[in-house]
């Protein structure tokens, strides 16, 4: 594992990032329950409350609990800044997220308005409470890296796409609707979807894959202009959505090429790592990129299929492409997170990050979140076996969080006993680290 670049004094407390990490699988949870009780019909449209509800509680649920978790971590030890009160923040923040998600979901499946109306001022209050400290902070680094560039833009697309995403749930907790309703809600959804998780994703690739995986660097190109490009694309599909509404799929072919190109670029250079070793999260990689290639394209000629074909595409990029990812990443970094903390205050004897997880309950986690993807698509042709993938996927879910509850485990009986050395006699300073 290459650690170079890494700023081990910037780093947060542990319990900052952690705490997402173990909320994230239990709405995988609840979105699994909620399908299960769902009727496979109604699921189809992607405009009915209950699709909404199961949608969000994945994608703000699982997929941004991950990535504000990840960013904690990430930011201080990639940009070299520290957010202010850091653990503060992440406290609130997590508190406000928590609620407003079960809110919305309570609030959309009763059609109970004043619990919509607080999902959307508590899941507003939660992501700014970290997006706005974050970009305050990223206006501080000296050197701004590939990686650093590209989470600056994915914030700004995600402080536009909250702001978006409050307006649209107060409509529903009233009940009426503007004519630009649908608009915003795809706008909501695409920059969600490709400005908010997919920048963030690649700009975070550009260091994880060398670091954990001892891949072969990005090309230059690819750091220096792919993120742009990407944005380009988003903001040309924003304005021909509007003006030139019969154009708007020159965009989206736009947007899908380049992260076609990112998925082919992963899986070539998982292929080339210096360590060849595979395990899960390899395998979570690699679908991913697989599972992206088929849905951006799918995406960009669902226009001409009248959109019939939506449901498929946001299984393939939302659950094959970004679930997969953030289900890869929880693999590596709690098993790190508790492995960097404790080496940090001096522990040795302390298991190794691959020795944290049951490899075997692993392996049959991916699989069954890989029969689920493959099931739910399936469903959407055969509406009756769509229970017997939401069990699988429910299971796959409880596995995935007795995995990431393991570490921490490990961590607290660990911090229990008394270290080996005492890093109070070095010169480097370890207060931030816990």
């Amino acid at each position: 594992m290459d650690l170079n670049g890494l700023s081990a004094e910037q780093a947060p407390p542990i319990s900052a990032p952690i705490r997402f990490f173990l909320t994230a699988p239990l709405f995988g949870i609840i979105a699994g329950f909620l399908i299960l009780l769902s009727d496979a019909s109604v699921l189809s449209s992607r405009y009915s409350v209950e699709s909404i509800a199961i949608t969000h509680a994945i994608t703000i649920g699982f997929l941004s609990f991950v990535m504000l978790g990840a960013l904690t971590q990430m930011l201080p030890v990639l940009a070299g800044v520290r957010v202010p009160k850091v653990d503060l923040f992440a406290k609130i923040a997590h508190v406000f997220l928590l609620f407003g998600t079960l809110f919305m979901i309570i609030g959309l499946f009763q059609d109970y308005s004043k619990l919509i109306f607080a999902s959307s001022l508590f899941l507003g209050i939660g992501f700014l409470g970290m997006i706005i400290p974050m970009l305050v902070s990223l206006k501080k680094v000296v050197h701004v890296t590939a990686s650093v560039r590209a989470i600056m833009t994915s914030l700004v697309f995600a402080f536009i796409i909250v702001l978006m995403g409050m307006h649209l749930l107060a409509s529903y907790g009233v009940g009426k609707f503007s004519s630009l309703h649908s608009l915003f809600a795809n706008i909501h959804s695409v920059w969600a979807v490709f400005g908010f998780a997919g920048i963030l994703i690649i700009g975070i690739s550009f260091h994880v894959l060398p670091m954990f995986y001892v891949a072969p660097r990005f090309k230059p190109f690819c750091k220096q202009k792919v993120v742009w490009l990407i944005s380009f694309g988003l903001v040309l599909w924003l304005i021909l959505n509007i003006f030139l509404d019969s154009y708007s799929t020159v965009a989206k072919i736009w947007v899908a090429l380049f992260f076609w190109a990112f998925a082919t670029t992963v899986f070539l250079k998982l292929n080339r790592r210096r360590r060849p070793i595979s395990d899960v999260t390899v395998w979570y990689w690699r679908s991913a990129a697989v599972f992206m290639t088929l849905g951006a394209f799918a995406w960009a000629i669902n226009d001409f299929y009248d959109g019939e074909y939506i449901v498929i595409v946001s299984i393939l990029i939302g659950g094959g492409f970004m679930f997969s990812i953030m289900s890869g990443m929880l693999y590596k970094i709690v098993p790190f997170l508790v492995w960097f903390h404790l080496n940090a205050k001096g522990y040795m004897s302390i298991p190794t990050m691959n020795e944290m997880i049951d490899k075997r309950l692993a392996k049959t986690q991916f699989i069954l979140f890989l029969i689920s993807l493959v099931g739910f698509i399936i469903s959407f042709f055969i509406p009756s076996v769509l229970p017997l993938f939401a069990i699988t996927f429910i299971i796959s879910m409880i596995i995935l969080e007795y995995n990431v509850i393991a570490p921490v485990l490990i961590y607290r009986k660990i911090i229990k006993t008394k270290p080996e050395f005492d890093m109070s006699m070095f010169s480097i300073s370890v207060e931030g680290i816990e």
